[in-house]
C-alpha cells in the first residue's frame, strides 16, 4: 500500500494528495518513486535537454585559453597573463616559465589561441574573474589587437599578439555570452519535475519496533508529508526569486550609466572583426572618448600594492544593494543610540584675550640661544596652543561614532564593513593637524587628563608614564568597544623641517572579541625658519586584525607639482591575500571605499561610484590663530562643578596652559619656565623608582596598559598619593 503526494503539472497551482490507506510504505514523489536504496535529491538546474541544444548550437561546450597582454599601470605597464573562459566565466592567472612542461594541448575539450601557448605555465589560483553574465566588451579603435572588458567591478584592459587572435577572443566570448547571458540564464532555466522521493518505510518500521499502534504511526507520517510539501513550497519561491533578482541584475546592467554598451547591444548580432573591420555594432560615441584615457587607467593587483595617481572611482554597480541596506541600518542605528545619550551644552569659542599677543620670530630666538645650554632654553608661549599633547591624544578620537558604527557592523556579522571603518576612524585622527601652526604643551611627568562625554558615549583617560623617553599612554571605552595605546616621538631635524616618527601601537578591541592594531605614519613639519608652516603625513599604515581582514593605507608623500595633496589609498585583504576593497580619501576631508579594484584618472577631487565611509566636520565659527576644531575648543573647558572632581594631576589645571588659554601672555610666559624647570627634576624623580599611579608596563612587549581604579577614585573624590605637579618647589 502506498501513500504519496504528486505535485500536478508544474504550473505551481497546488500539490495534490492521494490516500492509500494502512500502508505499509509512504512516498512523497513528483515522477515514479526512487528505489528504497536511492539518496533523495532536490535539483533545480537548467532543462538538460534545453541547455545541451543550446551548448551544442554555440559550441559553447569548448573551453578557450591561451595568452594575454593585460594592462596593469604605469609603472608595470602590459603583463603576460593566462586567460582561460569556461562555462560564462572568464578568469586568469600569472604567468611563470615552463621549465619542460607547456600548457594543455589542445583538444576537444579545449580550443587555444595563439602561438606562444605552448611553452606557458600559470599558476592554478586565478589572480581575477569576470563572468560574461553581468559584463560587455568592446574593440578598440586605434589599435587592431586591443579590446576591451567591461564588468560591474573592473575594466580588463587586453592586447594580443594578432589581428586574427583578436577576432578568434572576440568570436569566443559572443558564443560564450549567448549561451551564458542572464536573458538565456532566465529564459533556459524552469523549475522543471524531477525524480524526489521521501521514504517513511524505515520510520514505519522503527515505530513498529518501539510498539506504537497504527494512528500514531499515520499521524507521524502525514507531519513528515505536511513538512516535505512546506519545504518544497518554501525552495520553489526561493527559486523564483532568483530569477527575478538574476532578471533585476541583468535590467540594472543595461540601464547603468557608466558609459559601456549595453547587454542587448552586445547579443544582437552575429559578427566578427574579419567581416567587417571591427566591431561597430560594440562601438558607441564615448569609445573615442574612451580611447582617450583608457592608458591612464591603473587595475589594482597583487604586483601592483598602491597606485600612483587617482583622482575618482570609475562609477560601476560593485555597490550591492545589500551592502548600502545594511549600512543605511547601522547608520540609523548609530544615529538612534546618539539621539539617546544626554545632551550636554559646551563652549563654541575660546574665552576673549584679556592682552594684545606680541608677535616673535623662531629665527630671532635661535639666534639668542647660539651658545647657550640649550636644555635650559624655554620657548615663550606664542608658539603654544593651549592644549596638551594628553588632550591631543583624546583629539583623535573625535571621530569615535566611526567605532560605534563598526561595533554594530560586527554585530550584524559584516566583517568587512567592520574594518573599512576602522580604517577611516585611523586617518581621521589627522585631520585635525591642517594649518594647526601651534605645538601643544608637553607634559609633566605624572600629568593626567581625563575626559568624560556621555554626550558621545566615551570615556577617555591618559597618563604621561615617563620623561626619558617621553611616553604617553591612553585609554579610552566607549560603546561595544576599547582603544588604547601608548606613544613615543623620534624626531630628527633638517633645517627647514622636521621629520617626527611616532613609536608605538594603537588598539581597538571590541566586545566580540576581535581586535585591530595599527602604527601611525611619518609626519613632517615644513617651513621652520622661512615660508609658511604647514605639516605633511607620509608613509604606510598596518592595520592587522585578529581574525579575517587587515588592511594596509598609503599616506602619499607630498611634491611640489602633486595634483592630490593629503591621499590616502589602500586595500583590504583576507587571510589568504585576497582583495576585498579598495579605499581612497584625503586625510584632511574623506574616505571611500569602493570593491571595483580598477581606477581612472580624469578631473581633480571627484570620487565617483564610491561609497563614503567618513567626511571631516565643518570647521569651527571662532577658530582663532590657533585654527581649533569645534571639539578642540571643548578639551580645555572647565565645565561647571568639574574641578572639584578633577586630581591636581589634570591638564586643565596647569596654570601655564590656563593663562595661555585666557589670554594672558606674560603669566602664561612666567609659569611655563617655573614649570620648566621642575620639569628638569622628572629625570631624578624617575630614576629614583617613581612609577605611574594609573598604568603599568607589560615586561614582555613593554607597552602599557591602564590597570583600571581612575574613575573608581574619582567617584570617591580621594586622590591621596597624587603628586601635586603644578605647585610650588624647592630646586635643589
Amino acid at each position: 500500500m502506498t501513500q504519496s503526494m504528486s505535485r500536478r503539472g508544474g504550473s505551481g497551482r497546488g500539490y495534490g494528495l492521494h490516500h492509500h490507506h494502512h500502508s505499509a510504505l509512504c512516498c512523497l514523489s513528483a515522477a515514479p518513486p526512487l528505489p528504497r536504496d536511492a539518496t533523495p535529491t532536490l535539483p533545480l538546474a537548467p532543462d538538460p535537454a534545453a541547455a545541451a541544444s543550446a551548448a551544442a548550437a554555440s559550441g559553447a561546450a569548448v573551453a578557450v585559453e591561451g595568452v594575454l597582454h593585460k594592462w596593469t599601470n604605469y609603472g608595470r605597464g602590459w603583463r603576460e597573463r593566462w586567460f582561460s573562459l569556461r562555462d560564462g566565466v572568464l578568469s586568469y592567472s600569472k604567468i611563470r616559465a615552463g621549465a619542460g612542461a607547456g600548457a594543455a594541448e589542445e583538444d576537444g575539450e579545449v580550443r587555444l589561441i595563439g602561438s606562444r601557448v605552448g611553452g606557458a605555465r600559470h599558476t592554478e589560483k586565478p589572480t581575477g574573474v569576470v563572468s560574461l553574465k553581468v559584463s560587455a566588451f568592446r574593440e578598440s579603435k586605434s589599435d587592431d589587437r586591443r579590446f576591451y572588458i567591461f564588468s560591474p567591478t573592473k575594466t580588463l584592459h587586453l592586447k594580443t599578439d594578432s589581428k586574427d587572435d583578436r577576432v578568434a577572443w572576440i568570436e569566443a566570448l559572443i558564443l560564450a555570452r549567448s549561451v551564458y547571458s542572464l536573458g538565456s540564464l532566465s529564459g533556459r532555466v524552469t523549475f522543471v519535475q524531477c525524480d524526489v522521493s521521501i521514504s517513511t518505510a524505515r520510520l514505519r518500521d522503527r515505530m513498529h519496533q518501539e510498539g506504537l499502534n497504527e494512528n500514531l504511526i499515520e499521524d507521524c507520517e502525514q507531519i513528515v508529508l505536511s513538512e516535505f510539501s512546506s519545504y518544497r513550497k518554501q525552495l520553489k519561491r526561493r527559486y523564483e526569486d532568483y530569477l527575478s533578482l538574476f532578471g533585476s541584475c541583468r535590467h540594472n546592467f543595461e540601464e547603468g550609466k557608466d558609459g559601456s554598451i549595453t547587454q542587448g547591444e552586445l547579443t544582437r548580432n552575429d559578427f566578427s572583426s574579419s567581416r567587417h573591420g571591427n566591431f561597430s555594432e560594440y562601438s558607441t560615441t564615448e569609445s573615442d572618448e574612451f580611447e582617450k584615457n583608457d592608458g591612464g587607467e591603473l587595475t589594482y593587483e597583487e604586483e601592483t600594492p598602491f597606485f600612483d595617481s587617482v583622482d575618482y572611482f570609475i562609477e560601476s554597480d560593485n555597490r550591492s544593494s545589500t551592502m548600502l541596506s545594511v549600512q543605511e541600518v547601522v547608520d540609523t542605528q548609530t544615529q538612534d543610540s546618539s539621539d539617546r545619550l544626554p545632551h550636554i551644552r559646551r563652549r563654541t569659542r575660546l574665552p576673549e584675550p584679556t592682552e594684545k599677543e606680541k608677535g616673535i620670530s623662531l629665527w630671532s630666538i635661535i639666534k639668542d640661544s647660539v651658545g647657550k645650554d640649550l636644555t635650559r632654553v624655554c620657548l615663550p608661549v606664542y608658539f603654544n596652543e593651549p592644549l596638551s599633547s594628553l588632550q591631543k591624544c583624546f583629539e583623535d578620537l573625535e571621530y569615535s561614532y566611526l567605532l560605534d558604527q563598526a561595533y554594530q557592523y560586527g554585530k550584524m556579522g559584516n566583517s568587512l564593513m567592520r574594518i573599512l571603518k576602522v580604517a577611516a576612524f585611523a586617518v581621521s585622527g589627522y585631520a585635525s593637524s591642517v594649518a594647526r601652526p601651534c605645538k601643544p604643551f608637553n607634559p609633566l611627568l605624572g600629568e593626567t587628563y581625563e575626559a568624560d562625554y556621555p554626550d558621545r558615549g566615551v570615556r577617555f583617560f591618559a597618563e604621561k608614564v615617563s620623561h626619558h623617553p617621553m611616553l604617553i599612554a591612553c585609554h579610552c571605552e566607549g560603546k561595544g568597544w576599547k582603544f588604547w595605546g601608548d606613544s613615543n616621538l623620534k624626531s630628527k631635524f633638517w633645517g627647514q623641517s622636521i621629520q617626527v616618527e611616532p613609536v608605538g601601537i594603537l588598539t581597538v578591541e571590541f566586545d566580540d572579541g576581535e581586535i585591530f592594531q595599527w602604527n601611525k605614519v611619518t609626519t613632517t613639519i615644513h617651513n621652520l625658519i622661512l615660508g609658511k608652516l604647514y605639516c605633511s603625513h607620509h608613509g604606510t599604515m598596518h592595520i592587522k586584525g585578529n581574525r579575517q581582514y587587515s588592511c594596509k593605507l598609503k599616506f602619499k608623500e607630498p611634491s611640489l607639482l602633486d595634483r592630490n595633496p593629503h591621499l590616502v589609498q589602500g586595500f583590504v585583504e583576507d587571510n589568504d591575500g585576497n582583495k576585498a576593497s579598495f579605499l581612497i580619501g584625503k586625510w584632511d576631508e574623506s574616505m571611500y571605499y569602493s570593491n571595483s579594484d580598477t581606477f581612472k584618472v580624469r578631473s581633480a577631487d571627484q570620487l565617483k561610484g564610491a561609497s563614503l565611509l567618513w567626511e571631516k566636520n565643518k570647521p569651527a565659527p571662532n577658530p582663532t590663530r590657533y585654527n581649533l576644531s569645534s571639539f578642540a575648543i571643548t578639551l580645555n573647558e572647565l565645565t561647571p562643578g568639574l574641578q572639584e572632581k578633577l586630581p591636581p594631576t589634570d591638564s586643565r589645571l596647569r596654570p601655564d596652559q590656563r593663562h595661555l588659554e585666557n589670554g594672558e601672555y606674560e603669566k602664561a610666559n612666567a609659569e611655563k619656565l617655573r614649570l620648566e624647570r621642575r620639569q628638569r627634576m622628572s629625570t631624578k624623580l624617575q630614576d629614583n623608582g617613581w612609577k605611574p599611579r594609573w598604568f603599568e608596563q607589560d615586561m614582555e612587549n613593554g607597552t602599557y596598559r591602564y590597570k583600571g581604579g581612575y574613575w573608581e577614585t574619582r567617584e570617591k573624590g580621594r586622590w591621596d598619593g597624587c603628586l601635586d605637579i603644578f605647585g610650588e618647589f624647592a630646586e635643589t
